[in-house]
């Protein structure tokens, strides 16, 4: 079922948007090691080769259409992005060959495959569509809002649309600005009830169309020399200023009006500018103008044969730049973290430093980053400029590991390191905030914390440290740890003990492993080493001392 809604979906995607048969597009398929999850049983990447396989046989043999692909290649390489194959047509069989042959492996570096996508199909030459299909967020430090808002500057005619295959409603959100931004659609394809909603108002409304209007009568032939019959205006305000005055541009939509005023039928003509001209016969027309995805209003505009039309457009709009630190006396903007300007429902994001125009009215601003986060509500005027800027507490925690104390440090991603509260609870339990593996830095709220850390058997806790706001802490800990080699030759079955006893006479177990070679690091002490061998009574035993800082290779045969 789930197979047969994405193919569904992409199917409608292909065919059914608004002039993407007409344009050159091209699908940009995610093949990071996150595809192999499941969804009803199935990985990702094996729903993916069956809904291309499927919906590859209904492309139009006129339409071109290519693949990029990310992270199939490499792991950990936000430069693995490929052209399989680029835009042209009849290339449905080339596509589904390579799509079957996807083995996930690496990074999602998405906001760079749309650029590519985009910059392939010529984007600011001509008109061009990229279908994304993700089921990760970006984790190559790049910006999908940005990019957006770029290519809808600079494009022709580009529009994105995005999938979000298997993302929550918060991933999601995260990437659906890259369609936002562009004027095209997202999709959550979460599960079965989400996406049979989003196909009963796409697919079937596609697969079973309203009849067609009635043509309306043939108009009076217009003079050759009037080049336009219809021009609108649009300002920001009532007082002003015109966009054409500001350097920025809508989206105008024409539609043929309904009885209902509503638009109807097929689009006319879609283009980008600081206002609207067309030509068009006489009669009723119902005009979409977008704004900074924000502001999506209805015209109704009657057209006079032989005459200019002549109208205007307030969009009551206004501008706010928020400039997020994570101290007081930061200097420069943090690019990290996530910017949200709330407005009714409409809803406006970015990452650092970040411009949105907005409808007036109040707003409510959100930045947040690394679990803090700083909120302001402020008041908007059409037509005004206002400026926020929002101090979201944070500061960085650097955590390394030494084996013992003087060395060797722990270098590899073994140890996993814990930032908890430093307070516990009734049950003298403590709140876990964030972990990495391995020793990098990373972003904190400001607060009190204490520092777990863990490698093999060994734990340890830091004293209490503070995490101020724009400052960066550096903590070491003493794992007290080494590192244990055993070989045993023709075991079946090895297990570790800890070989003092407890007050029952019972020692603890501490690891347990099948074969004859093993390697584990281990709080430094005494151990038991106890291997048993298939079919066979026999049993040997071996007393080992693990010392903090060193490498025991031991032999029981």
């Amino acid at each position: 079922m789930f197979v047969r809604m994405i193919f569904a979906m992409l199917a409608w995607l292909i065919l059914a948007l608004p002039g993407l048969a007409e344009n050159r597009s091209m699908i940009v398929l995610d093949g990071s090691g996150s595809m192999w999850g499941q969804i009803e049983g199935k990985s990702k990447i094996e729903i993916a080769h069956a809904v291309l396989g499927d919906v590859l046989g209904a492309v139009p043999a006129e339409s071109e259409l290519g693949l990029i692909v990310y992270g199939h290649r490499s792991k950990g390489d936000c430069a693995d992005i490929e052209v399989a194959v680029p835009a042209a047509k009849g290339t449905g069989a080339a596509i589904g060959d390579f799509a079957k042959g996807i083995s996930p492996k690496g990074k999602t570096p998405l906001t760079d495959a749309v650029r590519l996508a985009a910059e392939t199909l010529k984007y600011t030459e001509s008109k061009s569509t990229v279908i994304l299909v993700t089921d990760g967020l970006e984790t190559c430090d790049a910006d999908p809002c940005a990019l957006g808002r770029e290519l809808e500057r600079l494009g022709v005619n580009f529009t994105a649309h995005v999938v979000g295959f298997g993302l929550t409603d918060a991933e999601g959100a995260q990437v659906a600005c890259l369609a936002e931004e562009t004027g095209g659609s997202y999709f959550q394809a979460s599960d079965a009830g989400q996406l049979s909603a989003a196909l009963t108002e796409t697919v079937v409304a596609v697969a079973d169309p309203a009849p067609a209007p009635a043509p309306e009568p043939a108009a009076a032939p217009e003079p050759e020399d009037l080049a336009v019959t219809l021009h609108i205006s649009a300002a920001l305000s009532e007082d002003g200023p015109d966009l054409s005055e500001v350097d920025e541009r809508a989206r105008w939509q024409i539609y043929a009006a309904g009885a209902d005023g509503q638009p109807s039928g097929d689009r006319i003509k879609n283009s980008y500018g600081a206002g609207l001209d067309a030509k068009l016969p006489a009669g009723d027309y119902a005009v979409k103008v977008s704004f900074a995805q924000v502001i999506d209003l209805v015209l109704p505009v009657h057209v006079a044969a032989n005459e200019l039309t002549e109208s205007h457009v307030v969009l009551n709009v206004g501008h706010i730049t928020v400039t997020p630190k994570t101290a007081p006396d930061a200097t420069e903007p943090n690019k990290a973290v996530r910017v949200q300007v709330f407005s009714g429902g409409k809803r406006a994001n970015g990452y650092g430093q970040s411009a949105f125009y907005m409808p007036a009215g109040e707003l409510r601003i959100l930045a947040t980053h690394a679990g803090a986060e700083a909120t302001e509500t402020l008041m908007l005027k059409a037509g005004a400029r206002e400026a926020r800027e929002l101090i979201v507490g944070a500061g960085v925690v650097y955590p390394k590991a030494l084996y013992a104390e003087g060395g060797p440090a722990v270098e590899n991603n073994d140890v996993r390191f814990i930032v908890q509260s430093a307070e516990v609870d009734l049950k003298g339990r403590r709140k876990n905030i964030h972990s990495v593996y391995g020793s990098r830095a990373f972003d904190m709220p400001v607060g009190d914390y204490v520092l777990f850390a863990k490698l093999g058997t060994a734990e340890v806790t830091s004293p209490p440290f503070k995490v101020e706001a724009g400052k960066r802490v550096e903590l070491q800990v003493v794992m007290n740890a080494g590192v244990l080699a055993l070989a045993t030759p023709g075991a079946y079955r090895v297990q570790l003990f800890e070989a003092k006893k407890d007050i029952n006479g019972k020692q603890k177990r501490v690891q347990s492993a099948y074969g004859e070679a093993h390697q584990w690091t281990l709080a430094a002490g005494k151990y038991l080493a106890h291997a048993t061998y298939k079919d066979s009574d026999v049993v040997k035993e071996t007393t080992i001392e693990v010392i903090a800082g060193e490498r025991a290779e031991v032999t029981l045969d």
